[in-house]
């Protein structure tokens, strides 16, 4: 599965895949007309995009009886949905609350007619079901082999249920003891379960979708990875990653980039075009600049060089191996400042190429739409902890700039890295995947405090609203994402869909 793009490129698929050269070596070429624009073309650094997001196709499907009375026998079951002419009413009243449902929610999706049938032999004929990225089954009757074949589509499945919202469905009695347990004790379908049955409540149902959508955003996507992928003391992380999610993880080689920049650095325009950029960015009442002007500048380049590189290759994300060290000599700079410009426009750019903890990222931000923080965790007391990094975006609820203090990274003392001032008594959504890429864990957290230790710049003090112990007992893994408001649903029910564990340790 392949990512679409929001953007336009010179370089075809076999190009591309013909070596990592190419992605570098094509924004190379481009870079000497996308330098000589007139500086007044500038980037709009202010713009906050979810990049390279595809719509949520819903199909729903309406699954009904058509009893004949029958002498001397029960011949009906339990339910509402009894007549062709009950069955067009309710398709009428499950087509209206979907558009209201679309139409509420913060992603984009895309509605199926809805589809009315009797028996698994009518799924077969369902119209354009091969399109359908979730499918939504109103059991109002029906039987358990139909549900296994629309299961059999592939794809993931939500069942709706009335109880007092319109006409009373037959599974609102049965789902339990005969489909998902299957007439025994215990859970017996592989890939639906109890969090899969929604009653009444169409917001129930929309976090539901949010998850799924996230999900499906985050499957196949297609991530540049500076120096290549790694994983924090996992040599197995990305490919993991590949197995977990299917990223598609194309490595740019730190050579390439060097070249792109000394390209950059050689065109007037584009030098006085992150020159006017820097300082229009630090032209701003709540930021408070604590490192050299020129460093500012030149993260900018950087900032160029690594959206050049993204549209090339059709990626809305990117991460650097190496970037303690490697990076530094290159760019002439920490790239701390830069990766926080990308998140705040929408991109996904994570330092130190950590694929144990990247696609937790990738989930996370399209779930909420909103940047996330990577993170080194610190070890919790009295039900507080901290939470620290030098690539925060400003940008954390996809909105309005955060205060920050531009200084220096702190482990080397160059700068320019952004100590984000994140928002008291803000909540927020932590997560964390462990090293084996087959558990994460969710935290609710409220901000109490952004200190300044002798560690990485952006630093938030947290409280843990929950279980806070079990979670110090069971950390997995290391490195956290976090995320302004609670997603904790969304994520767990998005990772349980992707065939991993999820422990919330929430309130």
């Amino acid at each position: 599965m392949r990512c679409c793009s929001s953007h336009a490129s010179g370089v075809t698929r076999r190009q591309f895949l013909q070596g990592t050269s190419g992605v570098a070596a094509a924004a190379l070429a481009a870079t000497s007309a996308s330098a000589a624009r007139d500086e007044d073309e500038r980037t709009d650094w202010g713009e906050y995009v979810i990049r390279g997001a595809r719509s949520l196709t819903v199909l729903p499907v309406l699954i009904h009886d058509l009893p004949e009375p029958v002498e001397l026998t029960s011949w009906r079951s339990w339910g509402g949905v009894q007549t062709e002419e009950m069955a067009n009413e309710e398709v009428a009243r499950i087509t209206n609350e979907l558009e209201r449902l679309a139409r509420k929610a913060d992603f984009a999706i895309d509605l199926l007619p809805v589809a009315r049938i009797l028996g698994a032999g009518d799924v077969v004929s369902i119209p354009r079901k091969e399109r359908a990225d979730v499918v939504i089954i109103y059991a109002a009757g029906g039987g358990m082999d139909t549900f296994d074949a629309l299961a059999g589509l592939g794809k993931p499945v939500i069942f709706f249920i009335r109880h007092k919202s319109g006409p009373y469905y037959l599974w609102h009695e049965i789902v339990s003891a005969r489909y998902l347990r299957q007439h025994t004790d215990g859970v017996a379908k592989e890939n639906v379960g109890p969090r899969d049955v929604v009653v009444d409540d169409t917001d129930e149902l929309l976090w539901r979708l949010r998850g799924i959508y996230g999900l499906r955003n985050t499957m196949g996507r297609r991530i540049l990875a500076v120096g290549g992928p790694g994983g924090w003391a996992t040599g197995a992380a990305p490919d993991l990653a590949r197995e977990r999610f299917e990223l598609d993880m194309q490595t740019v080689a730190y050579p390439d980039l060097q070249g792109l920049i000394k390209s950059r650095r050689a065109q007037p325009a584009a030098m006085k075009r992150a020159r006017l950029d820097a300082a229009e960015y630090l032209d701003d009442g709540k930021l408070e600049l604590g490192t050299e002007e020129d460093l500012v500048v030149n993260a900018f380049v950087l900032a160029e060089a690594f959206r050049e590189l993204m549209d090339q290759a059709e990626a809305e994300a990117i991460t650097v191996n190496g970037c303690m060290g490697q990076i530094m000599p290159v760019a002439e700079a920490a790239p701390c400042l830069t990766l926080s410009l990308l998140n705040d426009m929408g991109y996904m750019a994570y330092c130190e190429s950590d694929f144990v903890v990247i696609p937790s990222g990738i989930l996370t931000h399209y779930i909420s739409g909103k940047p996330s923080f990577f993170c080194n965790p610190t070890w919790p007391h009295a039900g507080h902890t901290v939470f620290a990094h030098c690539t925060a975006p400003r940008r954390m609820d996809g909105k309005r700039l955060e205060p920050v203090k531009v200084i220096t990274h702190f482990e080397s003392d160059l700068g320019p890295a952004p100590k984000v001032e994140m928002r008291k008594d803000e909540v927020m959504t932590f997560v964390m995947p462990n090293f084996q890429a087959n558990h994460w864990s969710g935290l609710l957290c409220r901000v109490v405090d952004n200190p300044f230790l002798p560690i990485c710049r952006s630093q938030v003090e947290v409280e843990i609203m929950g279980d806070w112990e079990a979670y110090t007992e069971n950390q997995e893994g290391f490195h956290h994402m976090g995320v302004y408001g609670d997603y904790r649903r969304e994520t767990g029910y998005a990772v349980a869909k992707a065939g991993l564990g999820w422990t919330d340790y929430g309130a």
